[in-house]
């Protein structure tokens, strides 16, 4: 495929000149960030008009570009691979796919040029497309930590910032509760802060991206959702987190999802081992509505709050101030209840466990408690289900305990409640006195 007697890296020049082309390829493309089609003029934009280049260079031309989607500056590898197709025949550069149509007539069949980087001149183009864009981020990076101009007022107040960003970020995660991650992780952060600031104006949550009707709805709804971040689903954020340019192909959730590894370290003892395999094993909790389950306390919860069940279990601690043992009441209640069928927001009853969980999300019925004396009592202090592990995932904290009932040394004290009078002899004094004496045999 590749000539013999040209070296490979002689042609990776990705600066060609439009005078140093020939006729079909001059056109003001470098300045308007526009590019040109590899075989023909007309003009695309590879960032709004991306899939209909690819679409005209496969219907058109009968040409595939091989897993595009990793390529960093689509307009440099086009312009370096069209000067490259004027000096050399394709078929050097290319493998030649032969298609067939199902139910077609014989000998009826396409041919594509299939350009990718088993190829070793296009793998390392790739390659110094992906380099050249990483040194290109971590300079605007450094440029906006050194920039002392930067002035900016805070998302959620009026308080402003001027000369660190960090400050500002910062300021956001603590007393906003509002995450985007390290600034140290961070880039063109000046057009990241304009993203959100134009969806907040929008009244739109960052989060779920819902519009609402005033800003004090979406205060509330981004509180109560516990939606104060940024949703990573969102392909736009990408931009702005250095850990997507580091590697070709690997964007922040496939290196997120990757297990940690210690530097240094070849081979596991079996004891670390063990220690892996415990955690894991028998820590899993079941979701209040379904059967998703997870070891991961903030995934669960995560579950709990964005699927049709809309059920915040801290949420609905602080609002009922709830103690830790309120809590096991409560959900083992209403474990019980949705086992029964039973709506605990109506007491309507059903057949199955999905008509059930619709009717509460539609009804708006998850968070509709009853009464605390329907739940607040001795006999759902005992599981509904053996090792319910949700139990296990809840919180006993500090708060929990109120001032009452707390001893000189912070802790709670455990008061024990009256018992009921009872019709025995202990009721008699002189025995009471005989057990005491111990003379009694």
């Amino acid at each position: 495929m590749q000539s013999s007697d040209k070296p490979i890296l002689e042609s990776l020049n990705l600066f060609y000149h439009e005078s140093e082309t020939s006729g079909r390829d001059s056109s003001p493309t470098q300045n308007s960030g526009d590019v040109a089609c590899l075989f023909c003029q007309e003009q695309f934009d590879t960032v709004e008009q991306r899939e209909d280049l690819l679409r005209h260079l496969a219907v058109v031309h009968k040409f595939v570009i091989g897993d595009v989607n990793l390529i960093t500056d689509l307009k440099k590898y086009l312009t370096y691979w069209r000067q490259r197709f004027l000096e050399e025949d394709l078929a050097n550069f290319c493998s030649l796919i032969s298609t067939k149509a199902k139910n077609a007539n014989k000998g009826s069949e396409d041919q594509y040029y299939l350009l990718c980087d088993v190829l070793a001149e296009d793998k390392t183009l790739r390659e110094f497309l992906q380099k050249k864009k990483l040194e290109k981020v971590l300079a605007q990076q450094q440029r906006e930590r050194e920039d002392e101009n930067f002035c900016r007022t805070c998302l959620f107040c009026r308080e402003q910032f001027t000369g660190n960003r960090a400050d500002m970020f910062d300021h956001m995660t603590h007393d906003h509760g509002f995450s985007v991650g390290l600034p140290d992780n961070l880039v063109y952060t000046d057009e990241f802060l304009d993203i959100l600031q134009e969806k907040l104006d929008k009244l739109q949550c960052l989060y779920c991206e819902r519009t609402f009707k005033d800003k004090t709805v979406l205060k509330e709804h981004m509180r109560k959702k516990q939606h104060k971040k940024i949703n990573p689903k969102n392909r736009k954020y990408d931009k702005f987190y250095i850990i997507n340019y580091l590697e070709m192909g690997r964007s922040w959730e496939v290196i997120q999802a990757e297990p940690d590894e210690e530097v240094g370290t070849e081979t596991e003892t079996e004891d670390e081992e063990s220690w892996e395999d415990w955690e894991e094993a028998g820590s899993q909790a079941v979701c209040l509505f379904c059967d998703f389950s997870s070891c991961v306390p903030h995934k669960l919860n995560a579950h709990m709050q964005q699927e049709l069940h809309d059920f915040d279990l801290k949420e609905v601690k602080l609002r009922l101030n709830l103690n830790f043992y309120q809590q096991i009441k409560l959900i083992n209640f209403m474990r019980r209840q949705i086992y029964l069928g039973t709506c605990f927001g109506c007491g309507e009853k059903f057949e199955e466990r999905r008509a059930l969980v619709e009717h509460m999300h539609t009804q708006q019925h998850v968070d509709k408690l009853p009464e605390s004396s329907a739940w607040d009592q001795p006999q759902y202090f005992f599981p509904t289900y053996e090792n319910d592990n949700l139990l296990c995932q809840l919180e006993d904290d500090d708060n929990d305990v109120e001032d009452d009932t707390e001893g000189a040394s912070g802790r709670s004290q455990v008061i024990a409640e009256d018992l009921p009078y009872l019709n025995t002899i202990l009721a008699h004094e002189s025995v009471r006195k005989e057990i005491l004496s111990g003379d009694i045999t």
